[in-house]
């Protein structure tokens, strides 16, 4: 008879324990070291509370505790400075800076006397800043922000003008509420924002300093016409160059738009409001070929 060989013995089956038994021990460790963590000595805790507030109290002052460690409202709470911060004011304009920018305007004017008796641009302001207001059609094919020829003579007209001074300087761009959805400009929000930067990059080639400029894009929606008609689409559809008088007024401007806020408004935001002010109608007529168009009020008819 044949021998019959043992059986070979398989491999372990309880090698799962002790790879268990790891993982409680570290899980074990892991909530000593929590419980450990979370015991705070009270007298440590306090002699560090004094210790900083000896080094932030500096010299010739009392001992105190930091109002922040002890529960109170400081800044590492709540994040609310203990000094008040001062209000930003806008300063009353010196009578050179105004001439300086009543002298541009004027100048501005005269340039383009002849655009602006045919309604293609427009120029307005007051003493604290001017806006010219190009037709888009002057600059721009239909949906398209690739400069035309005849934008790079008007705008190095404005550029000659406005590369010697320091006035800042942001351009905002509008469209009408036609929708518009291709593949370089999916909504109105990208074409509006391309043309302002496309005339931004233009001033800048001739010889505007960058530094000064910055380009907004506003798309459809501060409309300044009614967007019933085609007129009102047509005039809607604009590039606005605005000239500052200083920093604080170019970003208490392009915060709303030119059209949206008047100079006394600005004044209102940034210094304490008059009393008596009144502020401008909210909407004008306007009389066109086209028909009788409602448009945002513009600045100077507060001063009517």
């Amino acid at each position: 008879m044949p021998r019959r060989r043992p059986p070979e013995s398989g491999p372990p089956l309880d090698r799962w324990v002790l790879s268990w038994a790891d993982f409680l021990t570290l899980l074990f460790a892991l909530f000593v070291v929590m419980y450990a963590i979370s015991s705070v000595n009270e007298e440590k805790y306090k002699s560090m509370a004094e210790s900083l507030s000896e080094v932030f109290s500096g010299p010739g002052r009392g001992q105190g505790r930091l109002p922040a460690l002890e529960g109170g409202g400081g800044v590492l709470e709540g994040g609310e400075s203990l000094k008040e911060s001062e209000a930003v004011k806008v300063e009353p304009a010196s009578e050179q800076a105004t001439s300086q920018l009543i002298s541009l305007r004027a100048l501005m004017e005269s340039d383009f006397i002849d655009q602006i008796d045919d309604g293609q641009i427009e120029i307005s302001g007051n003493d604290l800043w001017f806006a010219i207001e190009l037709r888009s059609s002057l600059l721009f094919e239909s949906g398209g922000a690739i400069p035309a020829i005849a934008a790079d003579r008007i705008l190095a007209a404005i550029a000659h003008r406005l590369q010697n001074k320091e006035n800042p300087i942001h351009v905002e761009g509008f469209t009408d509420n036609e929708p518009i959805a291709t593949d370089q400009f999916p909504s109105n929000w990208e074409l509006s924002a391309a043309r302002a930067a496309a005339v931004v990059r233009l001033l800048e080639l001739n010889g505007v300093d960058p530094r000064r400029m910055a380009a907004v894009g506003y798309g459809e929606y501060q409309p300044a016409y009614s967007n019933r008609t085609a007129e009102g689409r047509r005039l809607n559809r604009r590039i606005v160059i605005v000239v500052s008088r200083d920093e604080k007024v170019r970003r208490a401007v392009s915060s709303y738009g030119s059209d949206r806020v008047s100079e006394d408004a600005v004044n209102t935001m940034l210094t304490e409001p008059e009393s008596g002010q009144s502020g401008p109608p909210v909407l004008e007529q306007i009389e066109t070929e086209g028909g009788i168009l409602f448009r945002q009020a513009r600045p100077e008819q507060e001063q009517e």
